[in-house]
Formats: structure tokens, C-alpha cells, sequence
């Protein structure tokens, strides 16, 4: 299969390729999604095929406006309602109990809920309205690997294996969105990401649960992230907190290859740098960070030769939490150690 890259002006041709059950990767302010026709079964079991995905592993559905999700799902509570008006379109997804056979269980895992997101983006606002259906939308990656930022990530790891791309640049945040699941009687987040649980809860003053128990094998995860490995590259990361960077540079002198290096501006230049440290700047701070740091990973997964890469920690807060829930799966939860 030729994968095509679609410009924003040839919407219409990418939401053709939808309406015959292919797939076509769509970008959204966190990352790019590989999109199916989520009322498809065949189209969306080739969303599992494509990325290698366990199929117990559920779908986010993406929408581009409010009806579509009251159609599909139980009614919505006065916090439900409140949260879209103030967080839709953007980089919040939701969890609601299900009508009865609106979905195939192929998008749900199995489950009587399924997660809803309506993206801040107009071009794949505009795909899901040329093309009429709601899309799934899961990260448009190898199964396991750094999420996709730009067209050519989805490129790298896809090409071959589905019709399309829709390409609109690099995305704007670059960690995906924040899952809350609204089917349980306290609202739940089941992943960390821009929207943190204190804007939350200033809007629908109640509290929210972000402690989530880890997901037992035989279960099966209401959210993506929850149960299998994400967002490694082929070398060993390993996080380095603040006072550790001294003795994580001298480890990586004694090295026989390069060791790669991701950090922000201000603290690459306060290192000395040995001479086989390759580096990739995270930017000025957290937010630049999260937006890089799948980039950085996929920079460095390029690299056969580099098989360590050091990462700045932030303090698990706000951003921070969402940036540091991503490199910790990246790193298998491995810390530098003098």
C-alpha cells in the first residue's frame, strides 16, 4: 500500500479514503491519531493491525461537535456538561457509560464505556465533518514507541501499513490529552495531561481522583497508557533529577558510544559536556519540554549508536505531572543512580 500525504486543502480526499474503511492519520494540538471510521468494525480492527496495538486496549473517539457524543452515550451529568463547555474543543477526553450497541466492542475493548475527545484542531475538525462519522483515534505510532508529532513520525513508523496522512505541521502540545473518566460516582484521571485535575475541579467543584491502581494483566484499561509499555525508544532512558547531572556526565564519559543528552537550554549550558554527549534541547522549560519530548526520543531512536539517553526531570506538578508520567513509561520508570 502507497501511503499518501494529504495537505489541508485535500480534506475531501482524506475523508474519501475514511468512507472506504481505510485509514488516515489526523493531527490534533497533543499528537497525530490514526483515524478509522469508529461505527466500522473492519476499519477499526485495521487501526490494531497498523499500530500492532493488544486488542484490549480501547479507542478515544474523536467528534467534532457535542450532539454526536449525547447520541452515543448515557445522559450526560450537569459536570460532564459543564467540563465540554469549558474544555471542547481541546485537549480533554472524557469517559462515559455507553447506550447499548452504539460501538463495537472492538472500539471499547470490550467495555460499556469509551473515551471522547473533540480536538482542537480545525483541519481534523473538518475531516470528521466532511467525512460525517465520528473517527477513533489512538497515536499514530508503532505500538510502544514515542507518540507522533509531526507527519513525518507518523510517516516513519506507518508508511506502507495505511492510506493516508493529513498533514498539518508539528502539533502544538506534544503530550496527549488528559483522560477523566465520568463513569464512575468520582470523577477519575486516568492519564495526565494539560488539563489538570485543579481546573477540573474549579469547574465542577468536586473533587477528582488522580491516585489510579496500576492495570492487573488480566484486566482490561478504560484509557490508553494504563497497562502496556509506552513511548520507548530502542535505548535505555533514564531520568536524572537535579543533583544528580555531575555524576550522570561523568558515567556517560566512560562510555564506549555516544550517550544522548535531552534538556532544557538553561541547563545544557551550566554542564560540561564530554565529548561523545550528543544533546537534543527540551527548551526553555516544562511546557516547552512536554512539547519536545517525543521528538527527543525519536531523535535519538534514529540513532543506532546511541543506546542510553539521559532526560531532565521536572517536579511531578501540573505540566510537569503530565511530562513526567510519559518519560517514566519511556524510561520503565528507571532513574540515574550515582
Amino acid at each position: 500500500m502507497k501511503t499518501q500525504i494529504f495537505s489541508t486543502a485535500e480534506i475531501d480526499q482524506a475523508a474519501s479514503a475514511l468512507a472506504k474503511g481505510e485509514l488516515v492519520a489526523f493531527p490534533t494540538e497533543t499528537v497525530y491519531g490514526l483515524g478509522a471510521d469508529a461505527l466500522n468494525e473492519a476499519a477499526v480492527k485495521k487501526v490494531y493491525a497498523a499500530k500492532g496495538r493488544p486488542s484490549d486496549n480501547p479507542l478515544i473517539v474523536h467528534v467534532a461537535d457535542i450532539e454526536t457524543v449525547k447520541r452515543l452515550v448515557e445522559p450526560l451529568s450537569e459536570g460532564a456538561q459543564q467540563l465540554m463547555a469549558t474544555f471542547w474543543p481541546g485537549s480533554l477526553t472524557m469517559i462515559f457509560n455507553l447506550k447499548p450497541n452504539v460501538l463495537s466492542k472492538t472500539v471499547t475493548g470490550g467495555l460499556t464505556t469509551a473515551a471522547f475527545r473533540f480536538p482542537a484542531n480545525e483541519t481534523t475538525l473538518a475531516l470528521i465533518k466532511t467525512f460525517g462519522h465520528p473517527i477513533v483515534g489512538p497515536s499514530a505510532n508503532t505500538s510502544g514507541k514515542p507518540s507522533p508529532t509531526t507527519a513525518q513520525h507518523v510517516y516513519h513508523d506507518l508508511h506502507g501499513k495505511i492510506a493516508g496522512i493529513l498533514d498539518d505541521g508539528a502539533t502544538k502540545v506534544g503530550v496527549e490529552s488528559t483522560v477523566l473518566d465520568m463513569s464512575t460516582s468520582q470523577p477519575a484521571i486516568l492519564r495526565p495531561g494539560a488539563v489538570t485535575a485543579a481546573q477540573i475541579e474549579a469547574v465542577i467543584h468536586t473533587p477528582v481522583a488522580t491516585e489510579v491502581h496500576q492495570v492487573g494483566i488480566k484486566e482490561t484499561p478504560k484509557a490508553p497508557g494504563m497497562k502496556y509499555k509506552h513511548y520507548a525508544p530502542a535505548a535505555q532512558v533514564e531520568i536524572v533529577n537535579d543533583e544528580d547531572w555531575s555524576a550522570a556526565l561523568k558515567w556517560a564519559k566512560k562510555q564506549s558510544s555516544k550517550v544522548g543528552v535531552m534538556a532544557t537550554t538553561g541547563r545544557l549550558t551550566d554542564l560540561t559536556l564530554p565529548s561523545n554527549v550528543e544533546v537534543f534541547s527540551l527548551g526553555k522549560d516544562v511546557t516547552s519540554a512536554s512539547h519536545l519530548l517525543f521528538a527527543g526520543l525519536r531523535h535519538f531512536d534514529d540513532e543506532p549508536t546511541i543506546h542510553y539517553i539521559l532526560a531532565e526531570g521536572f517536579t511531578p506538578k501540573n505540566l510537569g505531572l503530565a511530562y513526567m508520567n510519559r518519560l517514566k513509561k519511556s524510561a520503565g520508570n528507571v532513574f540515574f543512580e550515582p
